[in-house]
């Protein structure tokens, strides 16, 4: 590996992990761009590039999920009976969402996440929250939600809390709570849309060494190890800063890594 690439994905684990705990954000909304760039960077085919991008993202997750779940299940946060009545329809969206993101072309997927992250940016800006009105549907109603929320969060590489927290507190789920289910709810995403990237990326053969599918295994363990350490030194700071008016300049950024994206893949 070159040793540049070493120090980027150091760098982009360590930021990653610390904005996980300052600001309670998905890594896959700053890793997906900043991966497109570095692997567009190494020669890496743009029609694939993306494709690469999102599964390394997805699977860098997944350490990261276990380690939020199990502090949120400490703090009693996680409703595990609502997990497990929405996880089927999660883990199903989350696999099937990777076929289709195969056959989709880098500009496609580049543009669809470059909306997700204008969508994302306001949300956050905005500090919209939905009003709760309503209680949770039974089984049937939460595996098609769980489909929903899977398959878009498979496509853009997050664990789901962009679009989970929302769902479940206009479900009048109380907010901490919807956070730690939530958290906990980002597992089986990532390990879902991990284990698809890894089946539908073994026929693009992109021969690159230690690529799995569409996974590069050094920038999941350099990525996962760092963000594991300084998701805690984050949510320490976030204690002493304004989180709201971060929010907003986050926000700000967002809308930079959209256009950054954009202009990466077209």
């Amino acid at each position: 590996m070159d040793i540049g690439l070493i120090i980027a994905f150091i760098m982009l684990g360590t930021v990653v992990g610390f904005l996980a705990g300052l600001l309670g954000i998905g890594g896959g909304l700053v890793m997906v761009p900043v991966l497109t760039s570095l692997f567009i960077w190494q020669g890496i085919p743009q029609e694939q590039v993306v494709h690469l991008a999102l599964g390394t993202s997805m699977a860098s997750i997944i350490i990261t999920s276990i380690s939020s779940m199990r502090a949120h299940h400490k703090r009693g946060g996680v409703l595990w009976p609502v997990l497990r009545r929405i996880a089927p329809g999660i883990v199903a969206g989350a696999f099937l969402a990777t076929f289709l993101a195969s056959v989709l072309s880098s500009a496609s997927l580049g543009i669809f996440f470059a909306c997700f992250l204008v969508y994302a940016s306001i949300q956050m800006f905005m500090n919209i929250k939905p009003k709760p009105s309503r209680n949770l549907p039974g089984t049937p109603g939460l595996f098609a939600a769980g489909s929903v929320i899977g398959s878009i969060s498979a496509l853009v590489s997050i664990g789901g809390g962009t679009l989970t927290v929302p769902y479940l507190s206009w479900h009048n789920i109380d907010v901490k709570k919807a956070i730690g289910t939530s958290a906990a709810i980002g597992l089986p995403i990532s390990v879902a849309g991990s284990i698809g990237y890894l089946v539908n990326g073994l026929s693009a053969d992109l021969q690159i060494d230690y690529v799995f599918g569409f996974i590069y295994l050094p920038g999941v363990i350099l990525i996962s190890m760092m963000s594991y350490f300084m998701a805690p030194v984050g949510a320490h700071v976030a204690h002493r800063l304004p989180v709201s008016v971060l929010k907003k300049v986050f926000a700000v950024l967002l809308l930079g890594l959209a256009i950054k994206m954009i202009s990466s893949v077209i």
